[in-house]
């Protein structure tokens, strides 16, 4: 009994000290690793996170900034796409994420600056969930019309509405881009269209060179084509003249207050290191002076236009606040 009395203890600090290296390796495996150097940043693959279809034209843009940011840092930027709600649900995936550099994405009008006019439980804030890299470019929507629509620009648009006959646009969704600057120009002309929403922008263009709606708004990726081959005609730009459709005065030329651009910029997780942000904004910058690059988005409608992430991101804002104003006075609400 008495040599049983002097091993208990022994083995009772055996147990002991096994249960507290157990603990320590729990403790090591759950803890997070160490944050990289942000100075030493990229040392491995980066994600860019798009909440477009594969094939659509965020998902090209964001394929062709991927390639040539990745050979500017030195390492593959590779593309993952989630599409769905309009593309925010991709967008809340970026917000969510690690905020190491290593997930980016490329936002549009819709993800970040109307998303918050329409979408009363928007999942992410627009301005603080994100670190803004820098503008992508601007781009313009058109307003477009058959061939034989009775009116020829925003003029003999306003004066065929005033005359008293019934006008019908239609759009590729409720709270699209498109929708919102159709209620820009009956807001600021004091004309009265009804809205025919199209599930995707393909039914509507289709439907409009069938002649089933006579009048639309298209992004200037899929309206330049159709303008230039003579199947439809363009009444105006919204946004900026295009250089993919020069001749089709912008609102603003043609009488109508509007001159905010509709931009495309690149995102990450907020909270993001500086010399991390410095380094994809300067590699996107790089991207954006490529003569190949700019090549490619001035086909698909785009203008590429750097502006600084923090420069952005008080546009952003600024806009956000003058879109909930027109979605308010419009009724656009996506519940």
């Amino acid at each position: 009994m008495a040599r049983l009395a002097r091993l208990l203890p022994a083995r009772q600090a055996i147990v002991t000290l096994r249960l507290v290296t157990s603990s320590l390796l729990i403790l090591s495996a759950a803890a997070p690793a160490s944050a990289e150097d942000p100075a030493a940043y990229p040392t491995h693959k980066i994600k860019m996170l798009l909440p477009y279809a594969a094939g659509g034209g965020g998902d090209v843009v964001g394929r062709l900034l991927a390639d040539r940011m990745g050979k500017t840092l030195g390492q593959s930027i590779y593309i993952e796409n989630h599409t769905g709600a309009a593309g925010t649900l991709g967008t809340q995936m970026v917000a969510t994420s690690p905020n190491d550099g290593y997930t980016i994405t490329v936002g549009g009008m819709t993800t970040h600056v109307l998303a918050p006019a329409i979408y009363p439980k928007l999942p992410y804030d627009p301005i603080k969930d994100f670190t803004t890299i820098g503008r992508v470019g601007t781009s313009a929507i058109m307003l477009v019309a058959t061939r034989n629509f009775a009116a020829n620009d925003i003029k003999g648009l306003v004066a065929l509405a005033k005359k008293g006959e019934p006008v019908q646009y239609g759009s590729w969704g409720v709270g699209s881009t498109g929708q919102f600057c159709a209620e820009i120009l009956m807001q600021q002309t004091g004309i009265k269209m009804d809205h025919v929403p199209f599930n995707g922008i393909a039914k509507l263009a289709g439907d409009l060179l069938g002649g089933h709606i006579s009048l639309a708004t298209l992004d200037v990726a899929t309206a330049t084509p159709l303008v230039k081959d003579g199947s439809i005609k363009a009444l105006a730009a919204c946004g900026e003249r295009s250089p993919s459709l020069p001749d089709v005065a912008s609102y603003k030329e043609q009488g109508v207050p509007f001159d905010r651009n509709l931009s495309w910029a690149m995102y990450a997780p907020a909270g993001l290191a500086e010399p991390i942000a410095k380094k994809l904004s300067a590699a996107l910058k790089e991207a954006l002076g490529d003569d190949l690059v700019k090549g490619k988005l001035l086909a698909l409608g785009i203008t590429p236009q750097f502006v600084p992430g923090e420069e952005q991101r008080d546009i952003n804002a600024r806009d956000i606040a003058a879109w909930k104003q027109v979605a308010k006075d419009a009724g656009i609400e996506v519940k």
